[in-house]
């Protein structure tokens, strides 16, 4: 877990910064405020050790102040050790830090979107007494972090085979921010199939109708010099009123190294064939692409309302055309199935899936296997760990298998609700039996952290 991302000052690319204030004394009299300057407004969030209070001001460019503070989440119940102060797409979040835990203290949604490249952060002290000395030992800003990850798809070549360099695979992830779908984004890891060691490489952004945005549920696949790029549309999920919100796919393509630095990439939605699906569809998202036998196939999840959903399966019409998208099939039995993706399995082309708890009777907390017509084949046999898992697996040389997925630990304490999630775990197949056990445990994606190296 770490507010801060990619650091810096100034160059933001994307609405999601934050800062990170050490404090080298509990004994803070004062005020300490942190946040950002933007286009004209300030985003501040602040720790009064006077009152043991935090919350968040927000002023505008005629200088008018509004002030936001939890009654319930507000008051640390002990000193903290560190403020922080996020921006992730329009929410404002103050949390504190004690005993290397960050407790979000209070949050405010935006009316408007914030340009980045206005992005100034600011940290100030205001002292009780003139002659008090800032508490201020230190502090760092950047591209927000992530508090969990969740949604991990491997990368992968256009025949579905991981994608390798220097011996490492890569993983795109959502980087879960204080809230709902609306503070996640997207990340790119690499991977150490032999000691499960991970690094953070790049940030992925996503430029729709001239607003940079944090879509996230990302497949990247490398198609010969280039690199195709399929999101889901949740940036703007929490911002719509609830009769119209609507999440779709989009697709970008680039001959960039999204695998290192810093992107913002050009999206265009994806026609897919809603009008072949029982109506009505009010969301598609989960995107996984494959090409088969010279064919685009496209693996989404489809929404009857917020939240029933299933998986569905789409082939382009024309070989090599990422275009004329005709369905092949929809579990339209499920009600709770989501993460879908491509494999082979025993030489043959199926769609993987991942049932939630909240499934009918005979289809929660499983990994169902379909085939091409989505009718179900099988299933994994793998430990469902909680929440909606996908069942991200790949083959190793020596014959055994990895699935690399997620679980639903939540961060940051209660105040910012569901989205927070998860721990990245890594689950191991043996060759004699082919039957998969939890082996490796779970990481926070912190480079630092031991448990990324736990066998």
């Amino acid at each position: 877990m770490s507010l801060v991302g990619r650091e810096r000052t100034s160059g933001f690319v994307a609405p999601f910064a934050a800062i990170e204030v050490e404090l080298s004394t509990h004994d803070v009299a004062g005020r300490v405020v942190a946040g950002f300057g933007a286009e004209g407004f300030r985003l501040e969030g602040w720790y009064d050790g006077g009152r043991r209070l935090a919350g968040v001001d927000l002023t505008d460019p005629a200088g008018h102040t509004s002030h936001h503070r939890s009654r319930r989440h507000g008051r640390p119940p002990t000193p903290p050790d560190a403020l922080g102060v996020m921006l992730t797409g329009r929410q404002v979040t103050v949390l504190t830090r004690h005993d290397d835990v960050w407790t979000a203290r209070g949050k405010v949604e935006l009316d408007h979107d914030v340009d980045p490249a206005t992005l100034s952060p600011e940290v100030g002290w205001q002292p009780r007494q003139r002659d008090q000395a800032s508490p201020v030992a230190h502090w760092r800003s950047g591209a927000s972090g992530q508090l969990g990850v969740r949604d991990v798809h491997v990368v992968t070549h256009a025949d579905g085979t991981p994608y390798e360099r220097d011996g490492l695979l890569f993983l795109a992830l959502t980087h879960a921010g204080p809230g709902f779908f609306g503070t996640g984004r997207c990340g790119v890891w690499a991977f150490d199939p032999t000691t499960f060691a991970v690094e953070h490489r790049s940030d992925l952004w996503f430029r729709r109708e001239g607003v940079v945005r944090g879509d996230h549920a990302t497949h990247l696949v490398r198609d010969g010099d280039r690199w195709l790029v399929a999101t889901s549309t949740w940036a703007t999920f929490d911002h719509a009123p609830e009769a119209q919100r609507r999440v779709g796919i989009t697709l970008a393509i680039t001959d960039a190294d999204l695998l290192e630095g810093e992107h913002v990439l050009d999206s265009a939605p994806v026609s897919l064939p809603d009008h072949a699906l029982p109506p009505p569809v009010v969301g598609t998202w989960d995107p996984h692409l494959a090409r088969i036998e010279g064919h685009w196939h496209l693996a989404f999840v489809a929404a009857r309302k917020f939240f029933d959903f299933y998986p569905a399966l789409a082939r382009a019409a024309e070989p090599g055309r990422l275009e004329g998208w005709r369905l092949l099939g929809a579990a339209t039995d499920r009600r709770a199935t989501e993460g879908t993706l491509l494999a082979r399995v025993d030489g043959d082309w199926r769609v993987l899936a991942s049932d939630g708890p909240q499934g009918r009777r005979g289809q929660r907390r499983r990994f169902p296997v379909f085939d091409l017509d989505l009718a179900e084949v099988g299933a994994l046999e793998a430990d469902h760990p909680t929440n909606l898992p996908w069942p991200s697996v790949v083959e190793l040389a020596d014959g055994s298998a990895l699935m690399l997925t997620f679980d639903g630990t939540t961060y940051a304490g209660e105040l910012p609700g569901y989205g927070t999630h998860g721990d990245f775990v890594v689950l191991r197949a043996s060759p004699p039996t082919g039957r998969t056990e939890s082996s490796a445990g779970a990481s926070d994606l912190t480079p630092t952290d031991d448990r990324q190296d736990r066998p």
